[in-house]
């Protein structure tokens, strides 16, 4: 493999470079680079996948291509290991570099070879060793960028029985990067995500046995079950053993086997006598020759059994939602039929706004008992309890209502005493804004920045009287209106004779 001179390679930091003013990868590459949408694609893919390959060689990882005017290459990703020292404190993307300065990039470019300097290369006081990548796609022979591996030596030491196998492998895969095998094709609905290096490795070899187990991974197959040790063990035998079910257990067995054979199986959760591991096979193929395959585990055994509570949780909250919402309907019912046995027009009207209040009470609880968590859409639950005044005043006199802005979702606590408000003023413009058979509009605006809300209810009637205090009025809808709004809502309330004739209750809070 061809090498870059030392001059070349020493010369990289103290070139000069200029940094884009955008960060992502998309944006580097509009605004530097001439790309076709398959090797762009090919590349997201290729930063969505190397951590593993940059934790496994214990190295930094930049990812480089031609600029699109000029001699030289610009940085468009970067990603540090979480097994080692990095190479670089500051972030390297956007930098541009020339040809001349950076022979390695250049030699691995134009020549599709694997570039290696012989020659520590200095950051302030920490040295690295590069080693440059070409990058092909699947399939194509034209090298459409290229990997730099920045391994730091500030720290170097013999490597341990870990490191030399994480290292056999990350060689594995740059081989791979360079041949088009590596990053694996994106399954569709796929996560690239979990588990990573970490968690667990096991590298097998072209037989299928195990040659390699990191402690987390043994710790995984422990807790399935396994007594002895992995080394030497047919995984995929040992692997469809140890799962309860039998279809489960041939199912894994199978994804293993697809991997030695050049496939990439979509990762899968299994569980074994209690012991619930989410499974990752990828092939090692370097050169396009089988060498094993690299199958990644995680022990997500108490991930799993939070996320059953959490559901069971879940489950058990809508349902106590629903409970009270049939409770309160029934409630509002027999206050109904109460009202209906009662003589006196006074009782009969008080029974009744009772009704009323219960009734958009039971609203909120039944919205939450749909939610799957503990937030309402709120405007829907506002419609329908300014539908029900409309409704009841339909008969005395003809009111339209109408709503401007929008409340969004809004947390449960806040939901039951806003809508209660809510109720109260606008069952209070419609019966006593009005007289009998006079038409009106109730106009309901809405003004939300951020956690900062401006209601207004606002009607066209006959005004308040003079003299009027909302804090010292005797009626007891506004009392509600005043109680609930300075304190469950820790907000203000604020009603007064509009200019032009009718009323207007403003109200402000803020969530939080």
């Amino acid at each position: 493999m061809a090498s870059a001179g030392s001059g070349a390679c020493v010369a990289l930091p103290a070139s000069p470079f200029k940094v884009a003013s955008v960060s992502t990868l998309r944006d580097v590459i509009a605004a530097h680079a001439d790309l076709s949408v398959e090797a762009s694609e090919h590349l997201h893919r290729l930063a969505a996948e190397w951590q593993l390959l940059s934790d496994l060689s214990f190295a930094d990882l930049l990812l480089w291509v031609p600029v699109r005017t000029g001699d030289g290459y610009v940085c468009i990703a970067q990603v540090r290991p979480t097994t080692g020292a990095t190479s670089y404190d500051d972030d390297q993307v956007g930098k541009i570099v020339s040809a001349r300065s950076a022979a390695h990039i250049d030699v691995a470019y134009r020549r599709g070879v694997i570039s290696r300097g012989k020659e520590r290369v200095w950051h302030g006081e920490g040295s690295a060793r590069h080693e440059a990548v070409p990058v092909r796609r699947r399939d194509r022979n034209t090298v459409i960028a290229v990997v730099v591996r920045d391994t730091n030596l500030s720290d170097y030491k013999n490597p341990s029985h870990l490191e030399t196998n994480y290292l056999k492998t990350a060689d594995y895969l740059v081989r791979m990067l360079a041949d088009g095998g590596f990053p694996p094709p994106l399954l569709p609905g796929e996560p690239t995500t979990a588990p990573r290096i970490g968690d667990g490795l096991v590298r097998l070899g072209e037989d299928g046995l195990v040659r390699y187990a990191s402690p987390n991974a043994l710790s995984a197959y422990r807790r399935m079950g396994v007594t002895g040790i992995l080394s030497g063990e047919n995984l995929a035998e040992l692997t469809r053993g140890l799962i309860n079910e039998t279809s489960q257990g041939k199912d894994a067995a199978r994804r293993i086997v697809s991997a030695l054979e050049g496939g990439t199986p979509r990762r899968k959760e299994f569980e074994a006598r209690g012991a619930v591991v989410l499974m990752r096979a990828l092939p090692l193929r370097p050169d396009g020759k089988g060498a094993g395959a690299l199958v990644l585990v995680r022990d997500v055994t108490e991930v799993r059994r939070l996320d059953r509570e959490l559901v069971t949780k879940d489950a058990t909250i809508r349902e106590i939602h629903h409970r009270v919402k049939n409770n309160l309907q029934t409630v509002a019912a027999l206050l109904r039929l109460q009202a209906r046995r009662v003589g006196v027009p006074q009782a009969r009207a008080a029974l009744e706004e009772s009704v009323r209040r219960v009734s958009s009470i039971a609203l909120v609880h039944e919205t939450l008992s749909r939610s799957s968590d503990e937030a309402v859409a709120f405007d829907a639950i506002v419609d329908e309890v300014a539908s029900m005044a409309v409704d009841v005043a339909a008969t005395e006199s003809k009111v339209n209502l109408r709503r401007h802005g929008s409340f969004g979702i809004l947390p449960s606590e806040l939901a039951t005493p806003l809508v209660m408000v809510l109720n109260e003023l606008i069952q209070n413009a419609v019966e006593h804004g009005y007289m009998p058979g006079q038409h009106g509009e109730v106009v309901i605006e809405v003004e939300r920045k951020d956690d900062c809300f401006r209601v207004t209810v606002c009607d066209d009637g006959r005004g308040l009287p003079s003299g009027f205090r909302i804090d010292a009025t005797q009626r007891l809808g506004l009392q509600i209106v005043h109680t609930l709004a300075t304190g469950e809502l820790r907000g203000q309330i604020d009603l007064h004779n509009r200019d032009g004739g009718g009323t207007e209750a403003v109200l402000t809070f803020e969530i939080g």
